[in-house]
């Protein structure tokens, strides 16, 4: 599919008109409301909502389409209570027909404000100690608005003792960000989107670490936990992030916040996330994720790819996918720029913080590189078709996963943007890179505070030649829009290493393993013969075309046998092995639904797992392109730098 094209929407142009809408806002009286989660651990949001109005029809909405989730995922289906009032008498309302979630009301004769009260249903990023607030769970305001014109006023009661993460300003010098029993902390006012963007974290065992006090604006980590101990982080982890935030000023040469806030859930029960924000992030992993390096490995680029969203996704966005509100459809063309370029250099931060080490790095790039080249569904859909359709392959079941293809602009983004930093490298002798772009791309308008400046395919291109002049138009063309049955490996080839393939895993993936692993203890044997296999011997996916696919195996069958002997994975990696260099096939007893069969799978090339191999003699810019700019912190195990008692 052909790229998005347009004229340039230069920054200062933006900013002008961001400025020109203060006034308008300015001239509305702000929305007040409360969000209360003391019942958070009954798994219910309240609020209670002050609107102005005025006489006649009115029409309220809540978000549909939320920034960064790439889909339709407002929780209206959630959002129950609603009951309309002025002056303590309820307001009759009805849902729009089409649009499920507008609200339609008729304001009487001299009224001037409307209060609502609704409640939210809340089933994940919750706990007993914990909850997390999107906004749009608990927003409603007038509709056929742009948000950035609707003034709010925020204000937040939590549960006793319960401490508070937020890159919302708070009012007053009050008791943020640990309340007082039963008291509200009042923040400052802003408008719909930024509200929506601006998400809070509480628990009761909170901590929040300063970060890098040398870097302005200050940074901060937030952290809440199901247990009093996993919030009290290890000083390596601390200082891996504060590296961080100095390797990001170092490459993006910019900030687009007033303050930046890594809010951080450590909880098997409250779930996983990643999400980003112009000011803050909200990042959920399991309750020990982050309490030595083997648990680290698997989300050690959770926190840079999250955080480097606030430059790219968040400050810059492509046209489509930048609306006025929360209820016209994005569009997921360059998603392969917003998610793949945010996938490479949050890996890239990642090793050059020390979050990963640089041989780490190479360990996880070998298994996606891997993945990708081993993706059938390349063959019919092209990387651009993955972003345009977005909003239809998140979240779907992984059913024949590597034929239909899902969200692989991410990991495709990944190697494109690998493939244009070395090649930067090879043109100019390691002279420029990606990060002079990163300077253009990413720094127009110098510092600000939160905006969003959208950006077309020309104006990429445009900075791409403002660091080398090359046919970047077509670089890109060939390998977003065009069918490619192999994966983009050119950068890391140009890096100086090739990917190959050997009979035991590398040693990122040994470790990840050590932790739960990628597959939570399953079978890896989809480079050999074609196969997702977990635990207990369900087939969780089939490679399109390959050994096991040939052999008519099926996802959701189960392996009740292997060569005779019962499953497990230990004898599935036997039974691989022992097929090597003979004409004997793998025999296996399948159950699909309440039928058993048998099935014969005639591979014989053994275990292929993959790894990077240095290229003797080549530049090595793939270790260049990970080294620190900046000096690390040193780590004192005594003390955990930054720590802030809770205030």
């Amino acid at each position: 599919m052909p790229m998005q094209r347009g004229l340039l929407f230069p920054a200062t142009a933006f900013c002008l008109a961001a400025f020109a809408l203060a006034p308008a806002m300015a001239q509305r009286t702000p929305i007040q409301i409360t969000a209360d989660l003391t019942d958070a651990p009954r798994k219910l949001y309240h609020a209670e909502i002050d609107l102005p109005v005025q006489a006649g029809p009115l029409t309220l909405t809540t978000p549909e389409w939320i920034p960064g989730t790439h889909m339709p995922a407002g929780p209206a289906e959630d959002i129950t209570g609603v009951v309309f009032t002025v002056n303590g008498k309820p307001v009759p309302w009805r849902r729009d027909d089409v649009d499920l979630y507008s609200f339609h009301l008729t304001i009487p004769e001299g009224v001037t404000t409307l209060h609502a009260h609704l409640d939210c249903i809340v089933t994940a990023r919750v706990s007993q100690k914990i909850a997390v607030l999107e906004w749009e769970k608990l927003l409603i305001y007038p509709a056929h608005i742009p948000v950035r014109e609707i003034p709010i006023q925020p204000s937040l009661k939590v549960p006793a003792g319960w401490g508070v993460g937020t890159a919302l300003t708070p009012l007053g010098a009050g008791p943020y960000p640990v309340p007082a029993a039963g008291s509200i902390t009042h923040f400052a006012a802003t408008n719909v989107e930024q509200l929506e963007d601006s998400p809070i974290i509480a628990g009761e065992y909170f901590h929040e670490y300063a970060l890098a006090p040398t870097i302005t604006p200050r940074h901060y980590l937030d952290v809440v936990s199901d247990q009093p101990e996993d919030s009290k982080l290890r000083p390596a982890f601390l200082a891996e992030v504060g590296n961080l935030v100095r390797e990001a000023d170092a490459l993006y040469a910019s900030h687009h916040y007033n303050v930046y806030h890594f809010l951080l859930t450590l909880s098997d029960v409250a779930g996983g996330e990643g999400l980003e924000h112009g000011q803050s992030s909200d990042n959920g992993v399991g309750e020990k994720g982050f309490a030595d390096p083997v648990h680290q490995l698997a989300d050690a680029d959770l926190l840079s790819h999250e955080f480097t969203h606030s430059w790219n996704g968040k400050y810059r966005r492509p046209v489509g996918l930048y609306q006025p509100d929360f209820a016209t459809p994005q569009q997921g063309a360059m998603l392969w720029v917003y998610e793949g370029m945010t996938e490479y250099l949050g890996n890239v931060l990642a090793a050059r913080s020390g979050l990963k080490t640089q041989e780490q790095y190479r360990d996880v790039l070998a298994f996606t590189a891997a993945t990708l080249d081993y993706r059938p569904g390349r063959d019919w859909r092209p990387t651009e078709d993955t972003a345009v359709a977005a909003s239809i392959l998140r979240g779907r079941n992984q059913t024949w996963a590597n034929w239909r293809r899902g969200q692989d602009y991410y990991f495709e983004g990944e190697l494109l943007w690998l493939d244009a930093d070395t090649l930067i490298r090879q043109r100019t002798n390691n002279k420029k890179s990606l990060d002079d772009f990163e300077h253009i791309f990413l720094a127009k308008g110098g510092n600000t505070g939160p905006l969003i400046v959208p950006y077309t395919f020309d104006e990429l291109v445009q900075d791409l030649n403002a660091v080398t002049p090359y046919d970047w138009a077509a670089f890109l063309h060939d390998r977003i829009d065009n069918i490619n049955p192999r994966a983009d490996l050119a950068g890391i080839d140009q890096g100086g290493y090739k990917l190959v393939y050997k009979d035991q895993p590398n040693a990122a993936e040994r470790t990840m393993s050590a932790a739960g692993g990628r597959r939570g203890g399953g079978v890896e044997c989809w480079y050999s013969i074609g196969l997702r296999v977990t635990k207990d011997g369900t087939i969780s996916d089939v490679r399109w075309n390959g050994p096991s696919d040939k052999a008519q195996l099926a996802p959701g069958e189960k392996i009740l046998a292997v060569d005779g002997q019962i499953f497990s994975a230990d004898r599935l990696r036997e039974a691989i092995r022992a097929a090597k260099g003979t004409s004997e096939p793998i025999h296996m007893i399948v159950q699909a639904d309440t039928y058993v069969s048998a099935a014969e799978i005639d591979y014989h090339d053994g275990e292929r797992y993959p790894v990077l191999e240095r290229v003797d003699g080549s530049p090595d810019y793939l270790d260049k392109i990970t080294a620190p700019r900046t000096t690390p912190e040193k780590v004192d195990e005594a003390k955990s730098p930054g720590d802030e008692a809770a205030q």
